[in-house]
């Protein structure tokens, strides 16, 4: 099956069916996705399957951090506070699992932050993630663990480079 990557508009699009097996990550795209893209504090992209259905999201925003809270290969000759892009939610819908089509998820949302960055600048992405398996996940697609923490950063650059090298 494929899906469409579209922007989210909670007038168009039905979230009722949608879950991911983390209630917090249900009730955000049900609840704060829509106030959030009002606000402008977080763009939310979703993936709609061929009968509408919301097969998966994504939310971006900006965001920095400090170069002292990075490891020194990723912080090394930039600013002391770096411009990053915050990938701030990301969920498959249930019915998904075992399809491998959360790196694929990644992978779109990670295709975007790069288009974006040649627009607004950023040096890198950043994840917070919810628990050590959800790090663990990260790790395993290039990002660097922030030491003592369950922050990851991956640099803009090594995701566009791995982007080139698919196409």
């Amino acid at each position: 099956m494929s899906y469409t990557s579209e922007p989210f508009d909670p007038d168009h699009h039905d979230v009722s069916g949608f879950d991911c097996g983390e209630e917090s990550l249900n009730t955000w795209l049900r609840e704060q996705a829509g106030t959030a893209e009002v606000r402008r504090t977080a763009r939310t992209w979703v993936w709609v399957d061929q009968d509408g259905s919301i097969a998966g999201y994504y939310a971006l925003a900006s965001h920095r951090v400090r170069r002292e809270e990075v490891p020194s290969r990723i912080g090394r000759g930039g600013p002391e506070e770096i411009p990053a892009v915050l990938l701030a939610r990301l969920a498959l819908d249930q019915r998904l699992r075992g399809q491998q089509l959360g790196p694929v998820l990644v992978a779109d949302a990670l295709t975007r932050i790069v288009a974006a960055s040649r627009i607004v600048a950023a040096r890198l992405v950043v994840v917070d993630a919810l628990h050590e398996k959800v790090a663990g996940f990260y790790e395993q697609l290039g990002f660097r663990r922030v030491p003592g923490s369950l922050t990851l950063v991956l640099k803009i650059s090594d995701a566009e480079a791995a982007i080139e090298h698919a196409n």
